[in-house]
């Protein structure tokens, strides 16, 4: 029953947060470079770690699911652990290369995928949008007020996930917000950062 549980669990995880099936492989023009000089400002495009605690809404038709996340990616290899809702508390998927491995603490069970074939689409992974915004020539970067504005544009056919805005504190370089809309420009995903602690190259 446990292990039926789980498999229904995963599936549930996955239809979520794997919403789309996405990545995106172009270039861009738009790439920032280097360390922020004399300044506490992050250089989002030169980290070597990031971890957060996302509070997530996904949005699908006349319904919406909320809920928290732990994230935390450190080259290649990235994590996503669930905190809410309850029922699916401890959860984590654990990416590296192209393989998958899924745990649930509860049940203390853990399930290996090898050759994972949407390894790299993971939409909702803030490291994985830096690296879509630095390999898409439309990506595009503009400055409102306080904050720091990066919009990329996914080339995948799924029509889910077609638009990502990354908005970013232009004080301290650390995110704010993401949000992930369909063709129809609605609203998919929305994505609140706290806690957000990055470590940048050296």
């Amino acid at each position: 029953m446990k292990k039926k549980t789980w498999k229904i669990i995963v599936i549930v995880i996955f239809i979520i947060i794997i919403i789309a099936g996405i990545f995106i492989k172009n270039m861009t023009k738009n790439t920032k470079t280097g360390h922020a000089n004399n300044s506490q400002e992050i250089d989002i495009f030169n980290i070597s770690s990031f971890e957060a605690i996302i509070d997530m809404t996904v949005y699908s038709n006349k319904n919406e699911n909320k809920y928290k996340i732990k994230q935390i990616s450190n080259g290649s290899i990235s994590s996503q652990e669930m905190i809410e809702p309850n029922h699916i508390k401890g959860v984590k998927m654990i990416q590296e290369g192209n393989k998958l491995t899924l745990k649930n603490s509860q049940l203390n069970l853990v399930d290996v995928i090898e050759n994972y074939q949407y390894v790299t689409d993971n939409c909702i992974d803030f490291m994985t949008f830096i690296k879509d915004y630095q390999n898409n020539e439309k990506s595009s970067k503009k400055e409102e007020n306080d904050v720091i504005i990066l919009e990329t544009t996914s080339t995948t056919p799924n029509p889910y996930i077609k638009y990502k805005t990354l908005t970013i504190d232009k004080k301290t370089g650390k995110p704010l917000q993401m949000e992930i809309k369909a063709d129809n420009k609605k609203t998919t995903i929305y994505i609140l950062y706290n806690e957000v602690k990055i470590t940048s190259k050296t």
